[in-house]
């Protein structure tokens, strides 16, 4: 279906991912005008059942699953001894049971991980992996299509909230959910029903001016949006704290693993180094990994970085030291020999008016 659309393919994480439908910047401004539609079949999903599975999950979870009722969600990470991420994830509270959703690549070293704290627990971890495929609505029109969609469900006002709904016979559950700053609707579909489903979305958004959009025009998108990605701008080597991922983490629930270790650096007051956006002078993204420095010292390094359409100019998302993390602050980047001037910023880049206001 991909390559009826116009597909070029790129291979990411072991998987074949459509990187563009003829032209990045073309599905960049359908999902910041109109509404766009992303393949995020590559996660992974577990599902938590049994009669512990609530205190079970809240000692390996950064936040509090406790509180949540059905319907609700939170974004978590699952942290090792030491608070060092293994993965950041999103929760779902259904009736009977816990949904983990994470990217793919990192869910067998997840399950290896969770196994192993799985001694006394009457908890059962299913691999749910490639029986369901998510498939993301993104932009201001995004409720005007899932209205069309779905005119008789409950659409979910809060971030992470979900409900199931259907669309013929398929089952769908509907996720609010931002990946770019827009308005923002994740839809978990049997795979079975993909075919269908996506058939039908297409034909419906056609007046909508539905477009596909791939791996390039996603990324300068997160990074506008501020999001950061595991692999990516974090990994095994950084603390929770340390990625701006707050809203991830609950200060009230208690004990879990990592959890000193986060307790420790909050009661510190701070981190030694930080994610924070950058605005650099010049037409030109920079490389991963290149160096910042405020004058002769090097204070950091650069984790990604795109030109931005919606700021004119390129824009990096990096790890700087906790002396240089006020917005406005002035640092250079090396970029080969040259050193491009840049500007701390506070993330995120763009954000739509109120991307969880209800239409």
């Amino acid at each position: 279906m991909h390559r009826t659309a116009g597909a070029e393919f790129i291979e990411e994480d072991g998987w074949i991912l459509p990187c563009h439908f003829g032209g990045s910047l073309e599905e960049y401004r359908t999902v910041r005008s109109q509404v766009g539609i992303l393949d995020l079949c590559n996660r992974g999903l577990l599902r938590f059942t049994g009669p512990d599975r609530v205190s079970y999950l809240q000692g390996m979870v950064s936040n509090d699953v406790k509180k949540l009722a059905p319907g609700d969600g939170v974004h978590a990470a699952v942290l090792d001894i030491q608070g060092k991420i293994l993965a950041d994830a999103r929760i779902f509270c259904l009736d009977d049971s816990f949904l983990l959703d994470l990217w793919e690549p990192l869910k067998e070293k997840i399950l290896i991980h969770l196994q192993r704290y799985l001694i006394a627990d009457d908890v059962e971890i299913n691999d749910l992996t490639g029986e369901y495929g998510i498939l993301s609505l993104q932009g201001p029109k995004a409720g005007l299509l899932l209205r069309e969609l779905f005119p008789n469900a409950v659409i979910p006002a809060r971030e992470l909230a979900h409900c199931a709904s259907k669309l013929g016979d398929a089952e769908v559950r509907i996720t609010r959910s931002s990946h770019t700053g827009e308005e923002g609707y994740d839809l978990l579909i049997s795979t079975k029903d993909l075919p269908s489903m996506v058939s039908h979305i297409e034909e419906t958004g056609k007046k909508l001016s539905l477009g596909w959009v791939g791996t390039q025009a996603q990324e300068i998108l997160r990074i506008e949006a501020g999001v950061p990605r595991y692999g990516v701008d974090m990994n095994e080597d950084n603390l929770l704290l340390e990625t701006g991922l707050d809203q991830a983490v609950s200060f009230q629930k208690g004990c879990y693993l990592g959890q000193e270790v986060v307790e420790r650096v909050r009661s510190r007051g701070h981190v030694n180094k930080r994610l924070v956006g950058l605005l650099l002078e010049g037409d030109t993204a920079v490389k991963p990994s290149s160096p910042i420095r405020a004058g002769e010292k090097e204070i950091g390094k650069v984790t990604s970085s795109i030109l931005s359409p919606a700021r004119k100019c390129p824009l990096a998302l990096g790890y700087v030291h906790r002396d240089y993390l006020q917005s406005g602050t002035p640092v250079t980047i090396q970029r080969d020999d040259k050193s491009i001037s840049a500007t701390v910023s506070a993330l995120p880049f763009y954000q739509s008016t109120d991307p969880l206001e209800s239409p």
